[in-house]
């Protein structure tokens, strides 16, 4: 008996020390996290109702004080539940309920060096991120590299948007995550420049279901990341910026103060779509870093720039944009780049003054370069260091500028996320709103930084001015935002071309292809609290006055959003509600017409306005729905489909 209770104490002890496997549930059961010690290294694994959705995926950091991706035993786990009910005014939700399950695993090394593994795992999504304690009398760290992995089973594909090379494009301002997506690759497929690819990254596991895969909380102390390029059998890795973003100046892995913790990563599983879209996780994870200074105010803005470019950044032509603000009823205009020499400093007091006469506040572009690109545009050398940025931000306050959009950043090092908060924490001491152009993706931001409102991160209506490419794929990056790029984060696209032509007059320039539903439909489509539309004077007179009517009332902050039906980069039909105003939304960039019949609750019985293409003609109509909420839409080829209460 002595002898059998031996050999039971040494399996138990063996198993416990070299297996060391855990298991974490969701709240509802669905979505299971197993963590498993083998030989000393630490993996984790996923799946969603029952079905595998990664396989064993390392964890673990290369760190200056120590090494903790192998050798490692567990030495204690904590669990916790974490309940939040919390609100953003400016994100895809205004009130989120935030309910997960904590799993605090301690880890020691050969050395005894300590580090603590956090997941978190709420109905959908998982998070998980690393804290590194005191060590002794050492004060701060190098993280030298993250083995964090995400290990996808075999019949998975992928939509990614590969991280571009440092310094290329115009005037060496990439990486801007501006590239293109490829919809459904093989895993493995090397990137277009060979560095990885860009977050938010979406797969699809076979007929199981979607993972989506980002980060959150990334601020001063930390830089962005990426993923890696793939290997052949299904395994992406975070990956850290190269050294020569930023023009070379500041280190390519984050140096972090002790105790510390990393930006969590994030992965959204669903069975569909729905749980990708709806996500709030890079909210969820986040806390406010600092108190707003005053009640900011969001909404539509006109945009010269856009549609008549460079020259438009005249005192003439911004009167005429404020003035089409004013007609519509706007809160703000955008002036863009160059208002500095051609409208001057001098005449600028002048030009706000006109505006706000009419009830139009003012946004103003700013370039960010101090020395990390060659783009000349003006004002320059305003925004890089924090002595010209306070005494800038202050005559901005004494004009009554509202907001600045700021343009033209170096890459993801903890040098430049550095410089976006203290563009962002700088400009609440002045009462001033931040949008961010040319720039990384926003990671938790909205939450963290109460006057950021948007970033571009993404191909953005300029190209369609730029080029006839981008126009003939318009539908289709259109119908890939929502499931990827706008899934973490306020996309400041500038959506709503109304010309047919792209060009000041309407008769030239590159071509739109898509409908005029299907503009006014990305109003909706594309979440950004602050909407840089870009509509032109000459809309109030060509376009039918229905449409008109809708960008004069079209909100731009949402109180609930729900996915409805789509694929990327086929179609989407999407709800979002604004009060009590439900506004339905559909685009398609298929070469057919797409035929759906979806289950719209919140018009069940309702007499509902519809706006929809008839031969690429657009058309409104009132329309009862069904008591059981079924409604019949047909969404033409590069068109779209409205419907509201």
């Amino acid at each position: 008996m002595k002898t059998q209770l031996i050999i039971f104490y040494f399996l138990f002890v063996t198993v416990f020390v070299f297996s060391q496997q855990h298991e974490i549930k969701s709240p509802d059961s669905k979505l299971q996290v197993f963590l498993n010690n083998d030989g000393g290294k630490l993996f984790y694994s996923v799946k969603y109702e029952d079905k595998l959705m990664l396989e064993d995926s390392p964890l673990g950091l290369l760190t200056s004080i120590g090494d903790y991706s192998s050798a490692l035993e567990i030495t204690s786990t904590n669990e916790n539940k974490i309940e939040e009910i919390y609100s953003v005014d400016r994100i895809k939700e205004s009130t989120s309920h935030y309910e997960a399950n904590e799993f605090i695993m301690t880890l020691s090394n050969s050395k005894k060096g300590i580090i603590e593994v956090v997941f978190r795992i709420s109905d959908n999504d998982i998070a998980y991120s690393y804290r590194l304690p005191m060590q002794g009398e050492t004060a701060s760290c190098v993280v030298e590299r993250e083995l964090s992995g995400f290990n996808f089973p075999e019949n998975a594909t992928s939509f990614l948007s590969p991280q571009a090379t440092p310094q290329i494009g115009w005037k060496k301002t990439k990486p801007s995550y501006e590239e293109e997506y490829v919809p459904d690759q093989a895993l493995g497929t090397p990137s277009k420049y060979g560095l990885g690819y860009t977050f938010p990254c979406l797969f699809r596991i076979g007929d199981y279901g979607w993972i989506l895969v980002s980060e959150t909380g990334v601020d001063s102390r930390y830089c962005a990341s990426h993923l890696s390029d793939g290997t052949k059998d299904g395994i992406y890795t975070v990956a850290f910026p190269h050294e020569d973003e930023n023009m070379g100046v500041g280190n390519s892995n984050p140096v972090v103060s002790l105790p510390a913790q990393t930006p969590w990563r994030t992965i959204t599983v669903g069975s569909d779509l729905k749980p990708i879209v709806e996500t709030t996780i890079p909210f969820d994870l986040v806390k406010p870093l600092y108190e707003p200074s005053q009640v900011y105010k969001y909404g539509r803005s006109t945009w010269s720039w856009i549609m008549w470019q460079d020259w438009s950044m005249n005192y003439n032509d911004q009167v005429a944009y404020i003035d089409l603000a004013a007609q519509m009823g706007y809160e703000y205009i955008l002036m863009d780049a160059l208002w500095d020499t051609q409208v001057g400093y001098e005449r600028m007091p002048e030009l706000i003054r006109y505006s706000q006469s009419k009830g139009v506040d003012v946004f103003l572009w700013y370039n960010s370069n101090g020395y990390w690109n060659n783009a000349p545009q003006g004002p320059k050398h305003k925004m890089d260091n924090s002595i010209a940025r306070k005494k800038e931000m202050k005559w901005l306050k004494e004009m009554g500028v509202k907001g600045l959009k700021v343009d033209f950043f170096g890459g993801d090092k903890q040098e430049t996320i550095r410089l976006y908060e203290d563009i962002l924490s700088d400009a609440n001491e002045y009462g001033l709103m931040i949008i961010f152009h040319g720039c990384t993706l926003p990671r938790g931001w909205e939450r963290m930084y109460p006057n950021y409102v948007g970033s571009e991160a993404v191909l953005a209506s300029e190209n369609l001015i730029f080029t006839q490419h981008a126009n003939d794929k318009e539908a289709y990056n259109a119908c890939l935002h929502p499931f990827i790029r706008n899934a973490v984060g306020s996309m400041e696209f500038g959506p709503v071309l109304l010309n047919k032509r792209h060009n000041r007059n309407n008769n030239g320039g590159s071509i739109r292809r898509t409908s005029d539903v299907f503009q006014l439909a990305t109003a909706i489509l594309f979440q950004n609290p602050v909407q840089m539309f870009a509509i032109a004077p000459n809309n109030l007179k060509d376009v039918p006055a229905f449409e008109i009517d809708f960008m004069k009332n079209v909100p731009t902050t949402w109180d609930e959003t729900l996915f409805v039906e789509g694929y990327p980069g086929k179609y989407c039909v999407l709800a979002r509600r604004n009060d009590k105003t439900w506004y339905v939304v559909g685009v398609n960039a298929k070469n057919e017409s797409v035929k759906l019949k979806v289950n719209l609750p919140m018009f069940a019985g309702k007499e509902v306005t519809i706006f929809a293409d008839n031969e690429k003609q657009p058309y409104s109509n009132r329309v009862k729905v069904r008591k059981n909420g079924l409604v019949e839409l047909v969404i033409e080829s590069n068109g779209g489909v409205i419907l509201t209460d």
